[in-house]
């Protein structure tokens, strides 16, 4: 379905109820009332690089209580914005503004983070998220509104180091799924287990991807060779009894079974022949993995891919389907949601695009072959939505845009025909990324309406779980 035809669709069913507004472009017009250039305003979470760029947005996730939403900037900066407490009211003055109650700057960059299953706004002490960051331990910190400034230092760490030194090994991924005992830590050829209550020890169970990694052949065909890029926990059944969800750079996924002691490998397959042959939506290595809410079906997205994979756990490494018309075509992350369906007829999938849109499919999990988005709306303007992120109630849904464009070779070499000297052309011979430029990035909160669950009230919204 096409772009257009999808906006047509929206309309009267989604809603801009809150915004943090273009966060380069305030950065933009604050910079020259500032002294020190690389200061950050305490209302924005994005700051200017030493080369003049601004910062933008880079993932968000909602927390476990539905109150809070946690981002990741390219600035290294992880930011609490609480929801307003009049998001949905109908007298409220929309869109509202969002403004973070609390920032912690990291001290290397990550796009690895994980808030804690059991966060409520109303106990502080709960209030934790997990990050990593590169050539340092994993850190958890705590996010706490009363004062943005005084949560800089980790309150505990957990060290991933080589087994035969004390080379820290950066972790690519973590999954921190409930009851919060326990978290699981991703990096290239491992996994490792780690109890959250023994801060500085070393993991409780470390589970190699491939038999050895020190072979010439890297496993020798046994296992999945590469970097951890996604971990995903598989909501639990009856049993409380859960998979993990393992996916790789090199295309590939394992399922192991961290309830059990071993850490067991249940499965491994490659995604490369169903990117490439059946589904062909192209891939170029798996950049989310993400169960559905029933826990039955594992979805695959990956950079470079107009497509998202849908397998059947039961039927190991074939392909049900695949969700066609994503617009992933970059190598930036695009994280997708899913929320129950109506009537327990499938799922539904939420997911952002290289060009800006928001597209949702409905019914998923219940046919096979591709599967056509069934509506969508215009997110950003010129920028990715890298992250979409449905609430709990289903009243709202959160999107993240942010990205860096690159001018053309053909503009930069046309740049001196006007006969200009004002000095604002670009050496040709300046390689692409040193003359990338910003692109609208925002955080935006929309109510949705018409969709089958009825209007939440604005109780439920930011009061999360009963």
């Amino acid at each position: 379905m096409d772009c257009e035809g999808t906006s047509r669709q929206a309309q009267g069913r989604v809603e801009l109820v809150a915004s943090t507004g273009d966060i380069t472009a305030q950065d933009n017009e604050s910079t020259s009332s500032r002294s020190d250039s690389r200061e950050r305003s305490p209302t924005t979470s994005c700051s200017e690089r030493d080369d003049g760029l601004r910062d933008y947005f880079e993932t968000a996730q909602w927390t476990a209580d539905g109150t809070t939403i946690l981002t990741s900037s390219s600035s290294n900066i992880i930011s609490g914005y609480i929801v307003p407490e009049d998001l949905l009211s109908p007298t409220a003055n929309r869109p509202l503004k969002l403004v973070p109650q609390a920032t912690i700057q990291l001290p290397e960059p990550s796009n690895v983070l994980a808030g804690a299953p059991y966060f409520r706004l109303a106990e502080p002490w709960t209030q934790q998220l997990l990050v990593s960051a590169r050539d340092h331990p994993i850190q958890l910190f705590y996010l706490s509104s009363s004062s943005p400034q005084a949560h800089q230092k980790p309150a505990s760490s957990y060290p991933l180091t080589k087994a035969r030194s004390e080379t820290f090994l950066s972790a690519t991924s973590l999954v921190w799924p409930g009851p919060g005992t326990h978290f699981v830590a991703g990096s290239r050829n491992l996994l490792a287990k780690f109890d959250v209550s023994r801060a500085g020890d070393e993991p409780l169970l470390r589970v190699k991807t491939i038999p050895s990694d020190r072979h010439l052949s890297k496993g020798g065909g046994v296992g999945m060779r590469g970097a951890v890029s996604s971990l995903a926990a598989q909501p639990p059944d009856g049993r409380n009894a859960s998979l993990v969800a393992a996916a790789t750079w090199t295309r590939w996924v394992g399922l192991y079974d961290f309830a059990q002691s071993s850490g067991a490998c249940v499965a491994t397959w490659s995604v490369a022949r169903a990117g490439t042959e059946e589904a062909a939506v192209g891939g170029d290595g798996i950049a989310q993995a993400l169960w559905s809410p029933c826990g039955r079906y594992l979805l695959l997205g990956e950079r470079k891919s107009r497509g998202v994979l849908v397998y059947d756990v039961r039927v190991t490494g074939r392909l049900l389907g695949w969700l066609a018309g994503r617009d992933a075509g970059g190598n930036q992350r695009i994280a997708c949601d899913v929320f129950p369906g109506q009537d327990g007829a499938g799922f539904e999938v939420w997911s952002g695009s290289t060009h800006g849109n928001v597209k949702v499919w409905e019914g998923v999990g219940t046919r096979e072959g591709a599967h056509e988005p069934a509506w969508g709306w215009s997110g950003a303007q010129r920028s990715t939505v890298a992250s979409t992120c449905m609430h709990q109630s289903g009243a709202v849904v959160a999107t993240l845009s942010g990205s860096w464009e690159f001018p053309d070779e053909e503009d930069s070499d046309g740049s001196d025909e006007s006969g200009s000297d004002s000095g604002s052309s670009i050496s040709s011979s300046e390689a692409p990324w040193m003359r990338r430029q910003n692109r609208e990035s925002s955080l935006k909160i929309w109510s949705l309406s018409n969709n089958g669950y009825g209007a939440a009230s604005p109780e439920r919204v930011g009061a999360g779980p009963e």
